[in-house]
């Protein structure tokens, strides 16, 4: 498979895109703002050479066509939330942008399905489904990520626990290929046993075998109701190892979430307002949800239980939507808070959920050890912990050098206790090693042949998983 270089576009070639979708919809030198160079991994960055934004399949067709007989790099692009380098254009070339592929097709209540462009934010698009009495259960802590993002890298997010993941919600796309054709994947059936399932081979490529111009994503009834429960802890170590009796309760929580006293207080000085209880080192935030109040009560009653026979300190409850959309707000803006901070770098090693507390309590571990602050959130409830190494004050060669050190033994331990390399935001650029290292040669040739099969010119988000 051939590996594109850095490409820079002539007059010409610009103009053909401006062709294709119209001069307003090309971007080239000093018009490309910075965040077309990176995503919200910072320490990785590099410029295309040009940003085209397609409106419609036949535009995307036509780029991929131009692209691929020129031999041109092509990065797709949405909202540019990841946290893995997977958008950042590392060989040039072209980044396509799905703005302007930003809308509801259709949501179909008879069959339980949307169909939706890839540019759609996941926020609008939860409200819009909402209103008609549905609901779209994958919740990644970034709404203002695009859907078509979220397919390419199976985002999970904070209701996996209970509901699953966003491939557990794709039932077909619409993808042009690398050289333009356009192939129709799956539909709206909620079976299908037809041959080779393309669709889940899709989900979680990020951009390296096709670009998703079209999704059909299934729905569910909204729960009538909800409500949050905040457990504080006297350690971390105590808060995580009550999530498997959480689980064996009976319940099954909507979202179980971990998070420490630090970043809490990371949360409080960047956003500026106070948490609602602070002063315990670690804490649960349990989501539960439900069609009656009996049934939520009886829930609410049987976590309760569990918790403070876990040595929780107290069970507090959120049991209005005002209460309850304090807490969730709060959990979905700690990343920022933690980027407020410092430069960082991330992991988002899952593992088995018996093993979950003792992969978090080692990543804390090192933190004196190496001399980097290590902060942890996440997603408790299906083993996906959140670890981020801050850099502080640290100088170039210093960070790299503890960056290193400190994530191989982060991955090591991960895959030691059973664990894979990403639960939800993907491999991109910056886990690529991680995962060459876990999975063996044996398993990547594979990947590469799947990529040949695909993409045999190697322009489609070059660089990135293989």
């Amino acid at each position: 498979m051939t590996t594109p270089q850095a490409s820079q576009l002539d007059a010409a070639q610009i103009q053909a895109l401006m062709a294709i979708v119209g001069p307003d919809a090309v971007k080239t030198g000093d018009e490309i703002a910075p965040e077309y160079a990176r995503d919200e991994l910072v320490s990785t960055s590099s410029y295309p050479d040009a940003v085209v934004e397609p409106a419609n399949t036949a535009q995307v067709r036509a780029i991929m066509r131009f692209a691929h007989t020129h031999r041109i790099p092509v990065t797709v692009r949405g909202a540019g939330t990841g946290l893995c380098g997977g958008s950042v254009p590392v060989h040039g070339g072209i980044v396509l942008s799905t703005t302007r592929l930003n809308r509801i097709l259709e949501i179909d209540r008879e069959c339980m399905t949307a169909t939706v462009e890839p540019g759609v934010l996941l926020l609008d698009f939860q409200k819009e489904v909402e209103k008609l009495g549905l609901f779209y259960p994958p919740d990644p802590g970034e709404k203002s990520a695009t859907l078509g993002g979220n397919v390419s890298t199976n985002a999970g997010g904070m209701r996996a626990v209970k509901y699953g993941v966003t491939r557990d919600y794709v039932r077909g796309l619409e993808v042009v290929l690398a050289d333009g054709e356009i192939v129709q994947l799956g539909g709206k059936p909620a079976k299908n046993s037809s041959g080779y399932n393309l669709v889940q081979l899709l989900v979680g490529s990020e951009g390296t075998l096709g670009v998703i111009t079209k999704i059909i994503l299934r729905l569910v009834p909204l729960p009538a109701l909800r409500m949050s429960l905040l457990a504080p802890f006297p350690a971390l170590a105590t808060a995580i190892a009550a999530v498997p009796a959480i689980l064996n309760s009976g319940v099954t929580p909507t979202a179980l979430e971990f998070f420490q006293d630090k970043v809490l207080h990371a949360f409080e000085e960047s956003m500026g307002k106070p948490f609602p209880h602070t002063g315990a080192p670690a804490y649960l935030l349990i989501m539960l949800d439900g069609n009656s109040q009996t049934e939520l009560d009886a829930a609410y009653a049987a976590v309760a239980e569990v918790c403070l026979r876990q040595q929780a300190l107290d069970v507090l409850i959120a049991d209005t939507s005002e209460r309850h959309s304090a807490l969730w707000e709060a959990r979905g803006s700690f990343l920022q808070a933690v980027k407020a901070m410092s430069e960082i770098d991330e992991v988002d090693v899952v593992t088995p959920i018996s093993r979950i507390a003792e992969f978090i309590m080692f990543c804390d571990s090192l933190a004196e050890e190496y001399g980097v602050r290590i902060y942890s959130f996440g997603h408790a409830g299906d083993g996906n912990g959140h670890v981020y190494l801050l850099r502080d004050a640290m100088d170039d060669a210093t960070w790299r050098q503890r960056q290193d050190e400190v994530m191989r033994i982060i991955y090591q331990k991960g895959a030691e206790l059973g664990g894979a390399v990403s639960g939800e935001h993907g491999i991109g650029r910056a886990k690529r090693v991680y995962l060459h290292e876990q999975v063996g040669e044996t398993y990547m040739r594979l990947l590469r042949q799947i990529k040949q099969v695909f993409d045999p010119l190697g322009i489609l988000n070059p660089g990135k998983i293989i």
